[in-house]
């Protein structure tokens, strides 16, 4: 299983995973230290992906 990396630009992050799927809120992207599991949780129910499809997609970013 894949880590979440973000490397202190979650604002940018956010941005660029809220231009991609518009029916995202803030409040679904809240990300609070070691709760990253409890994010990509909403990711997943949000956007149907796998957590190993968005841990690397978000790494990309």
């Amino acid at each position: 299983m894949s880590a979440l990396q973000l490397k202190g630009t979650w604002n940018e992050v956010k941005g660029k995973v809220k231009q991609a799927y518009g029916d995202l809120t803030d409040d679904d992207l809240v990300r609070e230290e070691g709760k990253d599991d409890e994010l990509l949780g909403k990711l997943q129910q949000k956007t149907g992906k796998g957590r190993d499809e968005l841990v690397k997609w978000l790494n990309d970013l």
